[in-house]
């Protein structure tokens, strides 16, 4: 049985934080976030890691992140480039930024060859999670129709800032199968416990803190990168010539499940999601990581 690749998605900068969180030191001996992921997905049974990265800092990558675990699983890597477009598209004039998540996933296409997970880079999804998506993974057949995909699913009280407003996206599901996700911009936690946000259109929302929301965690089988292509083609055909339009993989997963090509697993977690949003948001984390190690969840130090 091939063992599952984690996809993780680590070409961008933290412009609110203000530098590589891919590359800030978390753990008390200097673990990055990624480190965390890394043996998270080890220990729950994937075999490859593909990290998306940015050409212009490839090589800092691989020295600090990379070189980690080349002993420890199989390693590669793809570059997220403004012109890897499919064939009869241009950059727009003016443009400068890649075209989002999905761009992102594209451009593994050619060294995923199996099922695989995909997590953003500075974000600490927690054990239970990998171990929901491994399991699934393992298990997926590649050949269904409607394509099978799944999504972790967090409580949202467990992924909220003590610093600022955050945006998520609520998920709406039945039976188990993901309906559709909401953005939810500004959720912040108000006195007396109450959870607000803002819808799209504005208007404001009071959100339960038991709601499940996606921390663009996902899991795909290959199928995906076919049907990525047709929906990231129409994408450019309708928004190619924008200098900052993006595409993301839950607009295309919604796509796919309303014209039923494809459907999607709902795997709620117990973990709690730890991330670097605001630049007082690390202290958080670190003090996060430190509990963890004291409840034995992890090692004091990762080997």
């Amino acid at each position: 049985m091939q063992k599952p690749t984690l996809l993780v998605l680590a070409a961008g900068m933290g412009s609110r934080y203000g530098g590589l969180k891919q590359m800030d030191p978390m753990g008390p001996h200097g673990e990055t976030i990624l480190d965390y992921s890394v043996f998270d997905a080890i220990r729950a049974g994937f075999g490859k890691v593909v990290f998306i990265i940015r050409e212009d800092f490839a090589e800092a990558f691989r020295e600090t992140v990379g070189a980690r675990f080349a002993d420890k699983i199989e390693i590669d890597y793809a570059f997220q480039k403004l012109d890897d477009l499919p064939e009869g598209f241009s950059i727009p004039e003016g443009r400068t930024k890649p075209w989002g998540t999905a761009h992102a996933v594209r451009a593994a296409r050619d060294v995923v060859s199996g099922p695989f997970a995909v997590i953003n880079a500075d974000d600490f999804y927690g054990r239970d999670s990998y171990v929901r998506a491994a399991e699934f993974l393992a298990d997926v057949k590649s050949d269904t129709t409607p394509a099978e995909s799944c999504i972790v699913g967090y409580y949202l009280a467990k992924t909220l800032s003590d610093h600022g407003g955050v945006n998520r996206g609520i998920t709406r599901h039945q039976g188990g199968f993901l309906s559709d996700v909401e953005e939810i911009i500004g959720i912040d936690r108000r006195k007396g416990g109450k959870i607000v946000g803002e819808a799209v259109n504005g208007d404001e929302r009071i959100l339960d803190g038991d709601a499940i929301v996606s921390m663009n965690f996902w899991g795909f089988t290959p199928t995906f990168f076919e049907q990525l292509e047709a929906h990231f083609t129409k994408f450019l055909e309708d928004h190619g010539s924008e200098e900052k339009s993006e595409c993301y993989i839950p607009t295309i997963v919604d796509d796919l499940i309303t014209s039923g090509e494809a459907i999607c697993h709902v795997l709620p977690t117990t973990s709690s999601w730890f991330g670097v949003t605001y630049p007082d948001d690390k202290p958080r984390v670190t003090e996060s990581i430190k509990k963890l190690i004291k409840s034995g969840e992890y090692p004091k130090k990762l080997d």
